[in-house]
């Protein structure tokens, strides 16, 4: 283990901290890489056009049937290509571990407030590579011109459509003309191989310089301050890494090998008169469809128009659940006022009680929205009605949210107030000891300075609090109000003072009238 004091040190003497949660963002750079590499194999054999072609391919059951010649192509490489049909599923797992190590990433950012000052930036670069993924992934998913994807362009076609004034136009420019046009394919080929990867890289680049720029954070512990790094050396590092980057490419092409995902040649080629049944988007897709198949088909009329609200309030609920996190690490600093001094220690998440409660229930929220998009698989295998499963994901959208913000900011304040007996008390040792007086009390051991510094180090806000005289406007009020929600009465269990434990070690040592306290 090495520290570094000098954000200003030079690479030789670069030391990087070292905690299991700090792999989430390494998958998702090792499996963007894997993507990268099988990407430009299946691009070498991949046709993208919507030019219909007679298939003779070696799979019989589609032998003489008209097919476009991008699902001719991807036909060519699951069957005929050496190696296409692995490197293909490879491709698509790759794509699904990088936006879920990517979004587990953010996660783990937001629950530890390693946004805060001076990492602003980053945050907002590192949730612009996450949307990217998330549309990057949408594109290719549908290239192949199966009628799986099909289906959902379809789900895309009719969202786009239900945008008021420019949904027309948006959807004519998308597809080339009537859906489903002649120029898809080509042009969600541009988009996934050129424009988006090109986007996403500069935007990795940018986020890694920043992240070099302003060091890396740690988690609170022995010898760790907001001036220093605690960790292993960067050559070190750069070995673990390596090794973590074949480990990762090696069980992405085992699951590759051992599970079939997107299998077209059962779904056939895509005819717009077809819908396949029990359609099912990629995970990170799920929000959205679910929402779709739950919102009740809302179709009022406006000044001699029909307004798809059975579509637009899906879409803007979903693009609001994302700007929401995006946002929130602006929203706390405004009502923090901690716009001054750089944060390089994380926090955990048991003493941000609030913060903590509403990660977990924008969680929620996208988990329940998931199971509402296989209503139809969950009605069929646990032989339930779908309207019962659909009325069940409508209500645990606006129940099961709530309940895990009182159920988790519940259980932060209960650790913390574990914590501060711990740190008042000592740690319960399990031994009892009979008092001299005949009572029976429990033997606690005092803590380390070591664990001490990690169960008091974190620093407790106070609200905004408004001058009763002042003349104070909408957004002073405002700030005084999320303010009191975020770290006002209710919201933290107060830190013990240098005096409290003064006193608890003292009245432990001391008479030790049954509370077990905690000896010198």
């Amino acid at each position: 283990m090495g520290a570094e004091t000098d954000p200003r040190s030079s690479v030789r003497q670069k030391v990087l901290p070292s905690h299991w949660s700090f792999m989430l963002g390494e998958i998702s750079l090792y499996s963007f890489f894997v993507l990268v590499l099988t990407g430009v194999y299946l691009s070498l054999y991949f046709h993208p056009s919507m030019t219909p072609v007679e298939y003779h391919g070696s799979y019989a059951p589609l032998r003489g049937r008209t097919v476009s010649e991008a699902f001719d192509s991807t036909m060519r490489i699951s069957f005929d290509v050496r190696g296409g049909l692995l490197i293909r599923q490879a491709h698509h797992w790759a794509a699904l571990i990088f936006v879920a190590s990517m979004l587990a990433h953010m996660l783990r950012v937001f629950f530890t407030g390693a946004f805060r000052k001076p990492r602003e930036l980053t945050w907002v670069l590192g949730f612009s590579l996450l949307v990217l993924g998330m549309f990057e992934g949408l594109t290719g998913y549908d290239l192949p011109d199966d009628l799986l994807s099909g289906t959902g362009l379809m789900v895309v076609n009719g969202t786009t459509l239900s945008v008021p004034v420019v949904g027309t136009y948006l959807s004519m420019f998308l597809f080339g003309g009537a859906y489903p046009g002649t120029e898809l394919i080509a042009r969600f080929n541009t988009l996934h191989v050129v424009v988006i990867p090109a986007l996403m890289v500069a935007l990795l680049v940018a986020h890694l310089v920043l992240a070099r720029r302003h060091r890396h954070t740690q988690y609170p512990g022995p010898g760790r301050t907001e001036r220093n790094v605690v960790g292993l050396p960067w050559r070190v590092y750069a070995v673990k890494s390596g090794a973590y980057f074949l480990l990762v490419a090696g069980v992405i092409l085992i699951i590759a090998s051992s599970a079939q995902i997107n299998p077209v040649w059962l779904y056939g080629p895509y005819r717009p008169d077809q819908v396949t049944a029990g359609s099912q988007p990629d995970w990170y897709m799920g929000v959205l469809d679910g929402l779709l198949r739950v919102m009740p088909g809302w179709e009022p009329a406006f000044w001699g128009h029909t307004w798809a609200l059975d579509n637009l309030v899906p879409l803007l609920a979903g693009a609001g659940l994302f700007l929401a996190l995006g946002a929130y690490p602006f929203v706390e600093a405004w009502v923090t006022g901690d716009g001054g001094c750089d944060h390089h220690l994380l926090d955990r998440p048991r003493n941000r009680p609030v913060r903590t409660a509403l990660g977990a229930a924008w969680v929620s929220v996208y988990a329940v929205a998931l199971l509402g998009a296989a209503n139809d698989l969950i009605a069929v295998r646990l032989h339930l009605s779908v309207n019962a499963v659909t009325w069940a994901v409508r209500i645990g959208l606006f129940a099961v949210p709530f309940a895990v913000y009182v159920v988790t900011k519940r259980w932060a304040l209960a650790l913390q107030r574990a914590d501060r007996d711990q740190v008042l008390h000592g740690r319960e040792t399990g031994t009892i000891k009979r008092m001299p007086y005949g009572a029976y009390v429990e033997v606690h051991q005092p803590l380390g300075r070591d664990k001490l510094h990690t169960l008091t180090q974190h620093e407790q806000y106070a609200p905004v609090r408004l001058s009763p005289d002042g003349d104070h406007g909408r957004v002073e009020r405002l700030r005084a109000l999320l303010s009191r929600g975020l770290y006002g009465p209710g919201t933290q269990i107060p830190r013990p003072t240098v005096r409290e434990y003064e006193e608890s070690v003292h009245h432990g040592g001391g008479d030790g009238d049954g509370d077990g306290g905690v000896s010198r």
